[in-house]
């Protein structure tokens, strides 16, 4: 027999509730980032017969050959952008289904975000408007380019490891930017770079897992 729908949408607070008291285990402290987290139903966000993991800090099949990340690597990730500063208007390369983007939405002025697979932005895009979210904007397009007719970017995040950091991202940062990408075509790391004028510091992290970025949209 289904769950009413008010049990389950408690349950799904209370799962959530979970997975934002693990992140502060794991070590996430930004307060706005977990108070984000918190607000996005991450279940909406996945494939129906993989709802009862959502909360769970694992990455997700979403089709494609795409993932969902795991909660703790998207906190993480925005955490670190944040230190000290805020994000300002934003880009995410790799939309997915949306959630990533749906949880900046609530720590970012503006969330611009890209996705190659047009089947998965449509997904997005309809996963986004339950939330009615009116600061997100979403764009079929391949991530490498970054998206030149909305930048300069105060923050770029990136869902997808790259052999290298993309010159084109670089290069959409504004001045006193921040870049977070995967890098690595084995081993992974993540990688912060931040934009000082005409030169740009690069800082290794923690090691990741990710799926290949794709040049090209399809």
């Amino acid at each position: 027999m289904n769950m009413p729908l008010a049990d389950a949408g408690r349950a799904a607070m209370r799962a959530r509730a979970r997975m934002v008291e693990r992140l502060r285990t794991q070590g996430v402290r930004d307060e706005k980032v977990l108070a984000a987290m918190m607000q996005v139903p991450r279940h909406q966000f996945v494939q129906e017969g993989l709802a009862y993991s959502a909360y769970d800090d694992t990455a997700l099949p979403i089709g494609f050959q795409q993932t969902i990340s795991q909660p703790f690597v998207v906190a993480r990730m925005i955490e670190l952008l944040r230190a000290g500063r805020e994000l300002g208007r934003t880009l995410e390369v790799g939309a997915g289904c949306g959630y990533q983007a749906a949880v900046l939405s609530f720590v970012a002025a503006e969330v611009y975000a890209v996705e190659r697979i047009r089947p998965l932005l449509d997904r997005a895009r309809e996963n986004l408007r339950t939330l009615r979210r009116p600061n997100v904007r979403l764009k079929h397009a391949d991530g490498n380019l970054g998206l030149p007719e909305a930048a300069p970017f105060d923050t770029i995040i990136v869902a997808a490891a790259a052999p290298s950091v993309p010159q084109a991202l670089k290069e959409q940062l504004a001045p006193g930017g921040r870049l977070m990408i995967p890098v690595g075509t084995g081993d992974q790391r993540l990688v912060l770079v931040e934009r000082q004028g005409g030169t740009f510091r690069e800082s290794r992290l923690e090691a990741v897992r990710f799926v290949p970025l794709l040049t090209g949209t399809e």
